[in-house]
């Protein structure tokens, strides 16, 4: 079984790699585009036929290496 998972900065904490995008997408014209947000996406193949253990599985995995929870927030989709 497959889940997509994203996992943003909070919109509280400032995101300097976002802000240097959105700079750099200036840089070439490309004005209208604010609020950069940069994230990282993951893409998991969980070993287990019952959807339900996969899912704890894949929160698991997020709650205890994937985000950190402090600064980061993370969502997931089975693909």
């Amino acid at each position: 079984m497959k889940f997509e998972v994203f996992v943003t900065l909070k919109t509280e904490v400032l995101d300097p790699q976002g802000k240097a995008v959105e700079n750099a997408l200036g840089d070439i014209g490309l004005s209208s585009i604010k609020n950069v947000r940069q994230g990282k996406y993951f893409i998991l193949e969980v070993d287990e036929n019952d959807e339900a253990k996969a899912i704890k599985i894949v929160k698991s995995s997020c709650e205890k290496l994937l985000a950190n929870q402090t600064i980061e927030n993370f969502k997931f989709n089975k693909i």
